[in-house]
């Protein structure tokens, strides 16, 4: 028999040598959430990640680094949440802060700024509430698109002014990515990219960072301005496409997991680079199988992360990526 496709994959080395995809710390992006307080809390849901006082992010900062992740990403959880989520663009926000601190020591490491504000907001959406006429129960009540544009862009110049290097705008407001975008630019911040959540599903899979970052909506729900999970091809298209028109840089899926079809379509449909967001509840549910004694928690992961790559996601947001690292250091993968 002269078909024989066994014989590459005889030997680690011949597997290693015929592979097509190839994951690296370099590709992953850490996640931090960091709050007013001095000490670091465990997140009950999302064992092994924690929310961490400035201090500490910087440490996590030079980790990453130190184990090759060249980006982070923060969320911040402040002492004070209002209406309007005035302590996402507060010049002294514990965002704000958290990128200076971390820039000046960790000067290296690219500090990604979540541009949004349902951890500020009371009420957990992700900009000012409105009432729509002729509606009652959850749906009665949404949130104001042309009012929280400007609350993201004044979000996203402050966060900029701190030294983000990238500003990630995650509210799923239409016309969010043009508002930032000129705010940027005017405010003389045309360097600074945007990685826009592009395509955002009003998913199930969010439920732990929810309680991490506390803002689970206090009324109504996010599906009025999140997608349909079964909206389909031509929904996540249009949406990708308009952030693409409006000057985002990079284009991202979450979750990742159950749209690794979206992901690849858009990788196939657009000539910029593609991020899949591994959320929380992905990350839940390996921990909690891992622990259960189900599932081996390495070989998951990396087979998971994987997954995103071949589908096409050039950089990969993980709750894992401190694990994947050690890992990939130890296996001598890299």
């Amino acid at each position: 028999m002269r078909d024989r496709p066994r014989r590459l994959r005889r030997t680690p080395a011949l597997r290693a040598l015929t592979r097509e995809v190839q994951l690296h710390p370099t590709q992953f992006i850490h996640p931090i959430f960091v709050h007013e307080c001095s000490d670091v809390t465990p997140i009950s849901t999302m064992p092994g990640v924690h929310r961490h006082s400035i201090d500490s992010a910087v440490q996590q900062a030079a980790l990453a680094l130190s184990l090759g992740i060249p980006s982070v990403i923060l969320f911040g959880i402040p002492d004070h949440k209002d209406a309007l989520g005035t302590e996402a663009y507060a010049d002294e926000g514990v965002i704000q802060r958290a990128t200076r601190a971390i820039k000046a020591a960790v000067p290296g490491i690219t500090v990604i700024a979540d541009t949004c504000l349902c951890e500020y907001t009371d009420h957990g959406h992700c900009g000012p509430l409105c009432e729509v006429p002729g509606l009652s129960g959850p749906d009665a009540w949404t949130v104001d698109n042309d009012a929280s544009l400007n609350l993201l862009a004044q979000t996203a110049v402050s966060q900029a002014r701190a030294g983000a290097d990238v500003i990630a705008p995650s509210a799923m407001m239409d016309g969010q990515v043009a508002a930032i975008r000129t705010a940027l630019d005017e405010a003389g911040f045309t360097h600074v990219p945007i990685m826009s959540y592009a395509v955002k599903y009003a998913s199930a899979y969010y439920g732990p960072f929810r309680d991490a970052a506390g803002s689970t909506p206090s009324v109504g729900n996010r599906a009025t301005y999140q997608m349909d999970p079964a909206g389909g091809y031509r929904e996540a298209l249009r949406e990708a496409r308009l952030d693409a028109e409006q000057g985002a840089d990079t284009l991202m899926v979450k979750p990742a997991l159950a749209y690794l079809d979206v992901l690849n379509l858009l990788k196939r449909e657009f000539d910029l680079p593609v991020v899949a967001y591994n959320v929380s509840g992905e990350y839940a549910l390996i921990k909690a199988a891992a622990q259960a004694g189900f599932m081996d928690e390495r070989r998951t992961v990396l087979e998971t992360l994987t997954g995103m790559r071949r589908a096409g996601a050039d950089a990969i947001i993980t709750y894992h990526a401190l694990d994947a690292a050690r890992w990939l250091q130890a296996s001598g993968d890299l």
